[in-house]
């Protein structure tokens, strides 16, 4: 049973695939490739105290995780390319293409620049939408079921 001082972290996972490049990489990651991310979300705070309530017990309902995660994350990034704004051979070539989903990223867009990239744009959508109640712990970033990311609330 936990009390009103725990503070609990739950986590989310979902998934999605995007296209990417890591233009100045010296192996076959260079070349244009995709990949089926997952990506978990971690957040932490107190358990609910709201007898009768639907939220009674929990840090926070997973279906708002997802909602969040899907609305600011996953479905701007899902089967769409993700392309470093430096790369501006590819970005000029899939702005050619009519209706292409893309998505022109700030860095190189590894796997640890996505992770961070969703970190950022996540924090303050959490901490907004619960009024500061909740914190994002951390994002994990999986690129392949063996190879991930992880970013960490400082």
């Amino acid at each position: 049973m936990t009390t009103k001082q725990e503070t609990i972290s739950i986590t989310r996972r979902l998934e999605f695939d995007s296209g990417h490049r890591i233009p100045n990489h010296d192996g076959q990651c260079r070349h244009l490739h995709g990949h089926r991310y997952a990506i978990e979300v971690t957040l932490t705070g107190m358990v609910a105290d709201h007898p009768g309530k639907a939220d009674d017990g929990m840090v926070l309902d997973f279906g708002d995780i997802k909602r969040l995660t899907n609305q600011y994350v996953v479905e701007p990034w899902d089967h769409a390319f993700l392309v470093a704004k430096e790369d501006t051979g590819l970005v000029q070539y899939l702005n050619s293409i009519p209706n292409h989903k893309t998505v022109v990223m700030e860095h190189v867009p590894t796997v640890e620049n996505l992770a961070s990239a969703a970190f950022e744009v996540l924090q303050p959508v959490f901490e907004k939408a619960f009024e500061g109640r909740l914190k994002l712990a951390s994002i994990r970033l999986y690129e392949t079921p063996n190879c991930w990311a992880d970013v960490s609330h400082s």
